[in-house]
């Protein structure tokens, strides 16, 4: 695929991915977003904040330092979907994407989930997805790429936005 397909086709799957997201938070209201589903659950409000962390530490890497990559650009992209839209794995979050207890403006943290994902589909429309980000290493996988870095927001997100369908669907019952 050129980099052209290759950008219209990652822009396309972040804004299908964040109107599933947003899609999955309306289900919730203000009052229900900040109820713990089942003991060891978080909070709907506090899976979104976790994705807006994740998605924000995202946006701050791939708009970081970058260098030529010395490896193919998608190495990492099938092994990151393989571990994060397996709902069977279960994972803890690193302490730097834990959600606070606080409770949640539903409405706000879509706005800001909106922009940021808005903001990580314009750079893979704009910047070279081949560039590897020297400013943060994925665990395990050391530096990734941009096209790596754009593919886990939107797996990671995937992951949380089923995570919040789970738990409307378990308040509901």
């Amino acid at each position: 695929m050129n980099q052209k397909n290759m950008k219209n086709a990652l822009s396309n799957e972040i804004t299908d991915t964040k109107n599933e997201l947003l899609k999955a938070l309306d289900l919730f209201d203000q009052e229900n977003i900040n109820t713990v589903p089942f003991e060891g659950s978080w909070t709907g409000g506090q899976v979104a904040e976790h994705v807006l962390k994740s998605a924000s530490g995202i946006l701050e890497t791939i708009k970081g330092p970058a260098k030529a990559t010395e490896r193919n650009p998608d190495e990492h992209v099938k092994q990151l979907g393989d571990i994060f839209l397996n709902m069977d794995i279960k994972m803890k979050s690193p302490d730097l994407i834990i959600p606070s207890i606080d409770s949640k403006d539903k409405s706000s943290l879509a706005a800001s989930l909106g922009e940021t994902l808005d903001s990580i589909k314009n750079i893979a429309s704009t910047d070279d997805l081949s560039a590897t980000c020297t400013g943060f290493d994925m665990p395990m996988m050391g530096p990734l790429t941009r096209l790596e870095w754009i593919s886990f927001a939107s797996f990671h997100t995937k992951r949380h936005t089923q995570q919040l369908k789970n738990i409307i669907n378990h308040l509901r019952n």
